[in-house]
């Protein structure tokens, strides 16, 4: 166990359409991340991902901040923070460049990489992540690490996501009301894939789908790497407002309903069970067939994962994913979801928990709920460990996302 003094506090921010969440851990020198405190709180003043209501987003973070620091007893400065959002594109690019000696230095990675980003991207966009897939040495490909090897031509494959300017600016602004600074800006499946995704899923090719109240966030991992990415704007939130619309009962009650009572397959439930569901104003309560509600609930969770089945063969990468798919984030705990996305989508599918990567209040923490909370510890920890062995490359060490904004800011204008 490291020393008092080697101990280092980082804290992850999950920002989520339905929630905040504040996470802190406590890293030792040995890599070992300990979860020292966590603050939730509900939040309104997001849409699909997007701030639509800063004040209302600032008082959320700031009470999840707040509540982490009283259960931590630590005062937060700083926090790596989660964005998602319709608004999120990706797309992979090659490029290449001529060895500057006869073997490959870092410099000579910091170019390549330098020449696979020199794409054209809207003037609306920043670059969020650059993530290396392999890189390829005079004709030999599939190398994962360059620098060492000898060569005369040095070529990069790359996965690069993007944001929009103005929503990455709005989150950066709610959490510095907040007076907190923000060390870096992640891509929320990108961070829950830190947290519940194995190496051999990793290696052999898995879509993760991180399921939120807002949005569906998508990455596909093969051979170790990020191939492809996206955003679909349909989430749990949809399926709480299908129920209350079609129970005609108020929102709060009908996600209350959806977690105590909600099902996805009429075998879950029995057919003579029924509910009391409350009414909106001073109507009494009406007592409905919980069938019903897995009618409801069952319909709009099949168009989630036929929308993905149907975003697969769009990108013909339905053939690569042999280890299936992987569900994460609050909504993917509904009963039956995973039974019928086994049924619609015909691979593997499982819950993701993040188990057994972090320790310190696991009794609350091993839920699909704080998967990219915890993925966000470990990604920090990852740059601290690469940053500290000397391994982070220029286009990496831009100081925190606010130095990516300045830099897209003088590359626009």
């Amino acid at each position: 166990m490291a020393k008092k003094g080697e101990m280092r506090l980082i804290t992850a921010l999950d920002i989520g359409t339905s929630k905040i969440a504040a996470v802190v851990g406590q890293l030792d020198s040995d890599g070992h991340i300990e979860v020292i405190g966590l603050g939730t709180h509900p939040t309104t003043g997001l849409k699909k991902g997007v701030v639509v209501d800063i004040e209302s987003t600032v008082n959320s973070i700031q009470r999840a901040i707040e509540e982490a620091e009283l259960t931590s007893g630590i005062s937060i400065r700083s926090v790596t923070a989660s964005i998602s959002g319709n608004h999120i594109r990706s797309l992979n690019s090659n490029g290449a460049v001529a060895i500057s000696g006869t073997e490959v230095h870092a410099i000579d990675v910091e170019r390549v990489i330098d020449a696979a980003k020199a794409v054209a991207i809207p003037n609306d966009q920043m670059i969020l992540h650059i993530l290396p897939q392999e890189y390829t040495i005079d004709n030999q490909d599939g190398i994962r690490n360059p620098i060492g090897m000898s060569g005369v031509r040095l070529e990069a494959k790359v996965h690069i996501i993007t944001c929009a300017q103005s929503a990455a600016h709005n989150v950066i602004k709610c959490i510095e009301r907040c007076n907190l600074a923000v060390d870096e800006l992640v891509f929320d499946p990108m961070a829950s894939s830190y947290a519940v995704l194995l190496p051999d899923e990793r290696e052999l090719g898995v879509c993760l789908v991180d399921m939120g109240g807002g949005t569906m966030s998508i990455a596909i991992f093969i051979g170790g790497s990020m191939r492809y990415s996206n955003v679909i704007s349909l989430a749990g939130g949809h399926v709480t407002n299908d129920i209350a619309v079609a129970l005609r009962t108020p929102t709060k009650y009908a996600e209350a309903i959806k977690c105590k009572y909600g099902a996805t397959l009429p075998h879950l439930v029995e057919a003579n069970e029924h509910i009391d569901v409350p009414a909106v104003g001073e109507r009494p309560p009406r007592n409905i067939s919980q069938s019903k509600l897995v009618d409801v609930i069952g319909a709009r969770y099949e168009e989630f994962f036929q929308l993905l089945l149907t975003e697969l063969r769009r990108t013909g990468m339905l053939e690569r994913i042999p280890a299936g798919m992987v569900l994460t984030g609050g909504a993917s705990l509904i009963r039956g979801g995973q039974e019928m996305a086994e049924q619609l989508l015909q691979m593997p599918v499982r819950i993701g928990y993040p188990e057994n990567v972090v320790s310190g209040l696991e009794d609350v923490i091993n839920d699909p709920i704080y998967s990219a909370s915890i993925g966000l510890l470990l990604y920090t920890r990852q740059l601290l460990t690469e940053s500290a062995n000397g391994k982070i490359l220029a286009h990496e060490q831009r100081k925190g996302i606010w130095g990516r904004i300045r830099h897209w800011l003088q590359e626009n204008f």
